[in-house]
């Protein structure tokens, strides 16, 4: 088949790879080289990486809609188009333009979770399955037919980056069973629909008053970015793991339960704090980091 891959961070690398093992790849779009690092120098995306290690042609545009960027695309005369997480929206000469369409890698159980942060949003919500949904585009986000769906568990030790990997895998291996039989389409419920909005640096502050386990979801939700945070003499404290205390408490929210970092949380709850990273340091146990902190019982942070 004559593919065209549209992706851009590392999620979309695996997909990529599998099409090109199974099928003709003869052009991938992905987002421009961005500024990185310290010294703001452009950094192509993970998937333009890939592409050009497998000698696949490379389009940039910055957007589908302006010039010839749409023509450019029809003329390619591809069977199909895949998209996973390229990040433009594609307008509809774009949409129509494969034999078989666009069909999409997202990376969650369809309708819920539609939008940017699927994998996030799911953790933090304390959702205990994830998935992958591959599905035919349209013009709605996230609203297309689906063909073909896939569960991965999520439980007390996934992380964004655990569940990341996993769904990776999965997408690459069901968007080749796809194309090897397509399926019937089924519309999406009109029931269950969410939607997963961006990540926001000022989600990450962890805020005490909430019950455990919900500062404890957004913490794996947020390894390992943007890393959920609490401000301590100062300095931003990252958190990257925590564990539910089944204990009865009295106490204030943030107030320090004991020498190694229980937390007094919302609802007479309580999370004992297990990996951090301080400012400027690797990540480190609770006991390593009160070696560089006065932080006893009956503290507040």
């Amino acid at each position: 088949m004559k593919v065209i891959f549209m992706g851009t961070p590392d999620f979309s690398v695996p997909v990529l790879e599998a099409l090109a093992t199974h099928h003709d790849v003869i052009c991938v779009y992905t987002q421009p080289p961005r500024p990185a690092g310290r010294g703001n120098k452009l950094v192509s995306s993970p998937v333009q990486q890939a592409a050009e290690r497998l000698n696949i042609p490379v389009r940039t545009p910055v957007s589908l809609r302006k010039g010839n960027a749409t023509q450019e695309f029809q003329d390619l005369q591809a069977d199909v188009a895949i998209v996973c997480a390229y990040g433009l929206i594609l307008p509809q000469g774009v949409l129509d333009a494969p034999k078989m369409g666009c069909i999409n890698v997202h990376a969650s159980l369809l309708p819920r979770w539609r939008g940017a942060a699927p994998i996030q949003r799911a953790i933090e919500a304390g959702d205990t399955q994830s998935g992958v949904t591959i599905m035919q585009m349209d013009a709605g986000l996230d609203t297309g037919d689906m063909l073909l769906k896939g569960v991965v568990p999520i439980d007390e030790n996934t992380t964004a980056q655990v569940l990341h990997d996993a769904l990776s895998k999965q997408g690459a291996e069901l968007i080749i069973k796809v194309l090897e039989n397509m399926p019937e389409p089924i519309k999406q419920p009109e029931t269950g629909i969410t939607y997963a909005e961006k990540i926001q640096k000022t989600e990450a502050l962890i805020d005490w008053s909430l019950p455990a386990q919900q500062i404890k979801n957004k913490i794996m939700a947020f390894n390992p970015y943007p890393a959920a945070y609490f401000m301590l003499n100062g300095e931003r404290i990252k958190v990257f793991n925590a564990q539910v205390e089944e204990i009865e408490i009295n106490a204030a929210a943030g107030e320090v339960l004991d020498n190694t970092l229980l937390i007094a949380c919302g609802n007479n709850t309580a999370l004992r704090l297990t990996q951090l990273q301080r400012e400027g340091k690797k990540r480190m146990s609770a006991s390593d980091l009160l070696k560089g902190f006065e932080l006893k019982k009956g503290s507040t942070i």
